[in-house]
């Protein structure tokens, strides 16, 4: 296998070693390149520091990794830094400390299951996960729960988490404590550490993310889709009810799983309907699918489980809504549908011919700019046109089904004052609620729903 190794913050050394070779052996082989004793030499990675007795597979070292290889401190300077940990062969019985690559965060996500009501505990309590082993026809990784979308990949992956000193940006920190949920990860300064790097005292950790399905180089950072882990306590999807290997757990206060396949078309069915969410400090997001307050998503990220296409309507959606709840307009035009942040509030509004194609527009009813009143929908001009093409009979009958379509669209249709899109009344109240803009208005008076129309004829 393959290690780069920076010596004392130097640039990276490729060291090529057998597989199942030992720290000790890296050291052997550092130490011999550096003119150091290879017992003075301390190995750093992903936050602590690794035993001579360890194994670099034990230690889950991945191919073209990066690791940090650091001399004794020097004992001239005045101030000196906190030492590092004494290095000691496990004791029989006892666990080596875990690498942030085995870390398991779920628990602060997923719920946890109810006691067994047959009563079968064991000498400490119930069994945990790992004595009693996967669910039947699940082969899920172990204690592998991070999960990112890689920019690279151009899809969601398994990631792997990594830790700096937020000070200098040197990943040659020992950690005083590993994270035991997502908000030690998430949260600036909940961790603090040690710095090896000579001349930094800094002692606060960063945690960030990379792909794990290929090397990765220390500027290719990823996104942390810390909602997606995978599905430890067997949890079934809320949707399928199937038990599946990686889920999305949402932020409510009952964690309600969904599996990636329901999640996406539970996006991709609510972008159809244009019913996300959109919050001043979240942005342009979903709650929970079960329908629960205060579970919107956060990183906004997951929603590239909707795929490159999906996303990028996704954003296109967001930037709308986002322009529309500011009083901007979308240029009504055909194929433009640039976004206008008009400095008045005068019917003429002209699309800039910089950013969009220059059409000029009524603001109320979004036609070509005119003098007095608006009328939503023009009716299309009947008679005999002469065509110069021969067009069949069923793109005929369809061409008349588009004509008689818009003639009842026009008969039975009030545009909505906010942003003329068509609305039918289908019984009920005079209380209107456009579907696209969400705003709320009169049938009878066509201006926004106030208490004179409450009050005088709310039932016709």
């Amino acid at each position: 296998m393959i290690v780069f190794v920076r010596y004392n913050l130097g640039p990276g050394v490729a060291v090529e070693l057998q597989e199942g070779a030992s720290v000790a052996e890296l050291k052997e082989v550092v130490g011999g390149q550096q003119g150091v004793p290879p017992e003075q030499l301390r190995v750093l990675f992903a936050g602590r520091e690794l035993q001579s007795t360890s194994s670099l597979q034990s230690c889950d070292l991945p191919e073209q990794s990066t690791v940090h290889v650091v001399p004794p401190p020097s004992r001239s300077s005045s101030s000196q830094p906190l030492p590092l940990q004494e290095e000691s062969p496990p004791r029989g019985g006892e666990e080596e400390p875990e690498s942030l690559t085995r870390l398991d965060l779920s628990s602060s996500r997923l719920p946890t299951p109810p006691a067994d009501i047959t009563g079968e505990m064991g000498d400490g309590g119930p069994r945990s996960q790992e004595e009693a082993g996967p669910a039947p026809g699940t082969s899920m990784r172990s204690r592998s729960s991070f999960f990112v979308y890689c920019k690279s990949c151009r899809s969601i992956q398994p990631g792997k988490l990594r830790v700096r000193c937020r000070s200098c940006k040197q990943t040659a920190l020992t950690l005083s404590r590993g994270p035991s949920c997502w908000d030690d990860v998430l949260i600036p300064g909940r961790i603090r550490g040690n710095c090896q790097s000579e001349g930094c005292y800094g002692d606060e950790a960063e945690f960030y993310m990379k792909c794990a399905s290929h090397p990765t180089s220390d500027d290719d950072l990823s996104v942390a889709l810390d909602l997606i882990m995978i599905n430890s306590k067997h949890v079934p999807c809320i949707a399928c009810t199937d038990v599946m290997d990686v889920v999305l757990v949402f932020q409510c206060s009952e964690r309600h799983v969904i599996c990636l396949d329901c999640f996406r078309l539970y996006c991709q069915s609510r972008l159809n309907e244009r019913q996300f969410v959109h919050h001043a400090a979240v942005g342009y997001s979903l709650p929970c699918a079960a329908g629960c307050e205060d579970s919107l998503i956060k990183e906004l990220h997951h929603f590239r489980a909707l795929g490159d296409e999906q996303y990028t309507r996704y954003q296109q959606y967001a930037t709308e809504e986002c322009l529309l709840k500011m009083g901007g307009l979308l240029c009504p035009a055909p194929g433009c549908g640039a976004g206008l942040l008009p400095s008045d509030l005068s019917r003429r509004v002209e699309c800039d011919p910089q950013l969009g194609c220059g059409f000029v527009f009524c603001r109320e009813c979004r036609e070509a700019f005119h003098q007095g009143e608006c009328r939503a929908l023009q009716a299309l001009p009947v008679g005999d046109v002469e065509q110069e093409f021969v067009v069949d009979e069923e793109a005929s009958r369809r061409g008349r089904w588009e004509q008689a379509s818009r003639v009842l669209i026009q008969e039975t249709t009030k545009p909505c004052p906010s942003c003329s899109v068509p609305v039918e009344r289908n019984g009920g109240c005079m209380h209107m609620h456009c579907a696209l803009c969400q705003a709320d208005w009169c049938w009878l008076c066509g201006v926004p729903w106030n208490r004179e129309c409450m009050g005088n004829h709310w039932f016709g």
